[in-house]
């Protein structure tokens, strides 16, 4: 396992399409996914949830995004319609992401979608610390109001995003990085 700065300084995503089997296993995801929940959490509020998408119940996704992406553009081209139907088939898990955004106790929504934004974070990091692969997408369908119903989304809830998590199937290049030093700066008076 890798020293957390290591860590840190070497994590990349891995493209959903290059991901496969395996997942991690039943203790494994529990372990990461109890670490990716230790996150800052002003109030106290637990504004997030998970929900993880496997086996059939991704395919059974894809046909419910294919149809909706359908009724939202009824001439979409044969290809596109496929293509959302396989988006969630690669990795042979997804999980997402969910902020629920508490408007009761007044700690601003953006720091209860930024909470939720770190889970993420943190899945993407334990995935990668444990050997594993991982991409956190959105896309269109982390948007739409049918697809929230989809997912059983109450009101207060919004997708923050779906990674998909599994074995990379072949190498994956890192991307070039910016330099610290082009966004470092020091504040005097």
């Amino acid at each position: 396992m890798l020293d957390a700065l290591s860590l840190l300084q070497q994590r990349h995503s891995a493209p959903s399409r290059q991901l496969g089997e395996p997942a991690p296993d039943a203790a494994t995801l529990r372990s990461m996914l109890e670490a990716a929940i230790r996150v800052p959490d002003h109030g106290k509020l637990v504004p997030f949830r998970l929900i993880a998408l496997r086996g059939e119940a991704k395919l059974k996704f894809g046909a419910l995004l294919a149809a909706r992406a359908i009724r939202r553009d009824p001439d979409l081209p044969e290809s596109k319609r496929e293509k959302e139907r396989l988006r969630y088939t690669f990795a042979p898990l997804v999980m997402v992401v969910i902020a629920r955004i508490d408007h009761e106790h007044g700690i601003p929504e953006i720091e209860q979608k930024l909470c939720a934004g770190n889970v993420a974070y943190n899945i993407l990091q334990g995935a990668y610390a444990l050997g594993f692969g991982a991409q956190w997408l959105t896309g269109w369908a982390a948007y739409d109001p049918e697809v929230a119903e989809l997912l059983g989304l109450a009101n207060h809830e919004c997708v923050i995003g779906f990674v998909h998590i599994g074995t990379p199937q072949a190498e994956i290049p890192d991307r070039d990085r910016p330099a610290l030093d082009d966004l470092l700066t020091e504040w005097k008076d």
